[in-house]
């Protein structure tokens, strides 16, 4: 584009944006717009729309079902959260190690984070099955009595917490751990040089110098967290008595079952709501602790 005018150049880079654009528009923008307007509205898909104003949005934290959902993916941000990160960044710490076969076991912690969701469920709901699960087979040989984990009221939501936990784990620690290799070796070995050793160094050094990953890890655990969906439909299907239901489960049930797809657009503009409000407060809060060497 060597010699064009500025609007040529404009022309040619729109052209070669346009399919993108496209693209954005057709399968993003507009059914984002769309779902606004019906979320207003009480439609089942089958009959006229009829608008209701925001009775739907009021419904969202009135509906016992809706409600249950919500409640229950905050129970899984407060297990799996703080279970994830410690583990990932334990587990980050024992892969930064230089020792023999490291990358091939940075290579297999990373295989059930690249598994489909589909695959892991159907595993782990075989190894979970109370009946015959290889989890309770295995507490058998130590003489203990596993419950019947995804039929379970009280244990439904600590497995599926367990099984993210083990997907996501490889993630975590190899963003962990990425951090800690951009951490540079000078501090380390002043820390040597005045006396510091082992938990002193990775509590004054490696931990407040690993915060921007930790800081990102957290936004993209806490943003999948609220959209909890692919294991809780495999494993439980929202079961039992909705011990396991979710938001974003509630919105494909309530808009391609119960053909409630005016109270689903509601549901859908509450979750992003609060997952909006969720990342503007951490954005404010990793300025208190966040630390970026500079």
């Amino acid at each position: 584009m060597v010699g064009q005018n500025k609007w040529a150049k404009r022309a040619a880079i729109l052209v070669f944006l346009l399919p993108s654009l496209i693209g954005l528009l057709m399968f993003q923008l507009i059914p984002i717009v769309i779902s606004g307007v019906i979320s207003f509205t009480d439609w089942n898909m089958l009959s006229s729309a009829k608008f209701v104003g925001l009775d739907n949005f009021a419904k969202v934290f009135t509906d016992e079902k809706s409600y249950t959902s919500l409640l229950n993916v905050f129970k899984f941000i407060v297990g799996y959260i703080p279970a994830v990160m410690a583990l990932g960044t334990f587990l980050a710490v024992l892969l930064n190690r230089n020792m023999r076969g490291i990358k091939f076991y940075r290579a297999m912690i990373f295989i059930p984070v690249i598994t489909s969701w589909i695959a892991v469920s159907i595993v782990w709901r075989w190894f979970l099955n109370g009946q015959s699960g290889l989890i309770n087979y295995f507490l058998s040989l130590f003489g203990i009595d596993g419950p019947i984990w995804l039929q379970d009221f009280n244990w439904a939501l600590p497995a599926v917490i367990g099984v993210t936990v083990w997907k996501d784990l490889g993630f975590v620690a190899i963003i962990l751990l990425a951090g800690l290799q951009e951490i540079s070796d000078d501090y380390y070995e002043a820390a040597q040089i005045d006396g510091a050793r082992g938990w002193t160094q990775f509590r004054k050094i490696t931990l407040p110098l690993l915060t921007p990953a930790l800081f990102f890890v957290l936004t993209i655990s806490l943003i999948n967290s609220f959209q909890l969906f692919d294991q809780v439909m495999i494993m439980t299907g929202g079961g039992p008595a909705g011990s396991t239901s979710t938001i974003v489960e509630q919105v494909y049930k309530n808009a391609f079952m119960n053909n409630k797809m005016g109270f689903a657009s509601a549901q859908s503009w509450v979750l992003f709501a609060i997952i909006f409000a969720v990342t503007l407060v951490q954005n404010q809060l990793q300025k208190r602790w966040v630390v970026y060497d500079k």
